[in-house]
């Protein structure tokens, strides 16, 4: 298969195993043509919206057929997709809309009960004014403002796009990420990241093989699940898509479909084997990749293992895309627990160096990855500046990562440099949430850390009171939750005098390991 733009692949995909089933969606079964098809139309729909090549769409809905479409409908007009998470709340979503600057929105208001349009209705009006136009994803339309609103349907009725507007080195989707400030970065991606990475993940994966079947239970609005669709799509595995995780529903899923082949994180996993009694509950499997956010890998893989489920670990990033890198299937279970592994296209590069000495290290030695190959992203959209700190001269990524090379090819990660957390699944920037808290007119200012506790990672949120102010968690949980996606919310805020400090080499820094065991203690309800 050539590489040139997203279009062209997938023509190439529809006209050589157009019929086959693609996605299994509850109980539909839609075609590689019909998504095609599909993605032609709401291309149409678009432009007679006015998306020109280079124009930001925005889309904050869980899973569906349709977020793929509109993904190579955006492919096709040269526009840009703005991966937004639908747990995102309006501080958030206000923030990607304004800073990207999307002509267009599109949202599933009606999902699970959760009221998008009360969220939607909560963001600043000037951002809403800068839309175009808004999308529902449903039969009724909602009134957002002064703001045009349209259906999802009406884009499918639209006369198809037949050509490509796009070329190959453009952008094409922007993940958002946690950055050193509040605002997250944005990360662009361009046709040929993900179209490479694509085929290169569906070569490795085994997607490509005889009788493949995948199943999607991560969101696709994360460099997670969708670099996971695109691989399949590319390799012929047809996707048992889920809207969103739950865990009945994909021990169903995969005994239903016969899956071969999933991803997730530790926790899903976790519950997915809880959901099923039986000694050997999905014999289909042939493996599993997972990344461990919330507890000690090798317990899960071992527990895994006696119940006839083969877990390997994962390294990606939103910058190198997920999947950037597997450990061996085959691999005894104590490498198998590890993050990282044996980049999955040869063409990756992979280097240590001496977080203080500049120097490059050799196996064994552990120090900030820097990674490189051809699913990198293009830029950090619109920031030059953070783009220029984040690639060297030649051409890798900083990543931030603690790891160290195994000699093989391969790598192993252990730990974050910085202090980003993990909440949800999700990597957090701290700074964020600190951010967010201290907005409440009681706090003068917040320190936010993260331990593990009862099975995942817990933050909480150490405050200084202002002058005559009470603290009320309750109330400042309330005030967080209504400002961020949940699972970002503190599980417990302690008021404190003053920050531990000590004075370094470079200045007075905050000691946030001892706000760390101040937490743990805690949450464990020692003294």
């Amino acid at each position: 298969m050539t590489l040139r733009t997203l279009p062209i692949i997938f023509e190439e995909i529809a006209r050589s195993r157009g019929g086959e089933p693609a996605i299994f969606w509850r109980e539909r079964e839609i075609t590689v043509s019909e998504l095609v098809v599909e993605s032609r139309r709401v291309a149409g729909g678009l432009v007679a919206l006015g998306v020109d090549p280079g124009d930001r769409v925005a889309i904050w809905m869980p899973n569906a057929p349709s977020y793929l479409a509109v993904f190579l409908a955006c492919a096709r007009l040269g526009a840009i997709l703005v991966n937004i998470n639908s747990r995102f709340r309006s501080s958030e979503l206000g923030d990607i809309l304004g800073r990207s600057g999307a002509r267009i929105l599109i949202y599933w208001p009606a999902y699970r009960g959760v009221n998008f349009d009360e969220i939607l209705a909560d963001v600043d009006p000037a951002v809403l004014d800068g839309l175009s136009a808004v999308v529902v994803h449903g039969d009724e339309p909602a009134r957002t403002r002064s703001v045009r609103t349209v259906t999802y349907g009406s884009l499918c009725a639209a006369s198809p796009l037949a050509d490509d507007r796009a070329g190959a080195g453009d952008g094409c989707a922007i993940f958002t990420t946690s950055g050193t400030t509040r605002a997250p970065k944005f990360v662009l991606h361009t046709h040929r990241s993900i179209g490479e990475h694509a085929i290169q993940v569906a070569r490795s994966f085994g997607y490509d093989g005889p009788g493949a079947v995948t199943l999607l239970m991560l969101p696709l609005c994360g460099v997670f699940g969708f670099a996971q669709a695109m691989a399949s799509l590319a390799g012929g595995a047809p996707i048992a898509l889920l809207a969103q995780f739950d865990a009945e529903a994909a021990a169903a899923a995969i005994q239903r479909f016969k899956v071969t082949q999933t991803n997730g994180t530790d926790d899903m996993f976790t519950r997915l084997l809880e959901a099923r009694r039986e000694a050997t509950p999905f014999p289909s499997l042939k493996w599993a990749g997972f990344a461990s956010f919330n507890m000690a890998a090798e317990p899960l893989v071992a527990t895994a293992e006696e119940r006839g489920l083969r877990l390997a670990g994962l390294y990606g990033t939103s910058e190198l895309q997920a999947l950037y890198a597997r450990q061996p299937v085959d691999a005894p279970t104590a490498r198998r627990a590890f993050a990282g592994g044996i980049p999955t296209s040869p063409a990756a590069r992979v280097r240590v160096r001496d977080a203080e000495t500049g120097r490059l290290l050799g196996a064994d030695q552990a120090g900030e990855l820097e990674l490189a190959g051809p699913s990198r992203m293009a830029e950090y959209f619109a920031d030059a500046e953070a783009t220029a700190r984040a690639l060297t001269d030649d051409g890798f990524i900083r990543t931030g990562d603690l790891g160290y090379l195994t000699g093989d090819g391969g790598f192993v990660f252990q730990a974050r440099l910085g202090d980003a957390i993990r909440l949800g699944g999700f990597l957090v920037n701290p700074v964020e949430i600190e951010s967010c808290v201290q907005e409440h007119p009681g706090v003068v200012a917040a320190q936010v850390v993260a331990v593990p506790h009862a099975g995942r990672d817990r933050a909480v949120a150490f405050v200084r009171l202002a002058h005559g102010a009470s603290l009320d968690e309750t109330a400042l949980a309330a005030f967080c939750g209504q400002r961020m996606a949940r699972f970002k919310t503190p599980e417990r805020f302690v008021a404190i005098e003053e920050f531990p400090v000590a004075m370094g080499p470079n200045g007075v820094k905050i000691q946030r390991g001892v706000l760390r065991d101040m937490a743990r203690r805690l949450l464990s309800g020692e003294r």
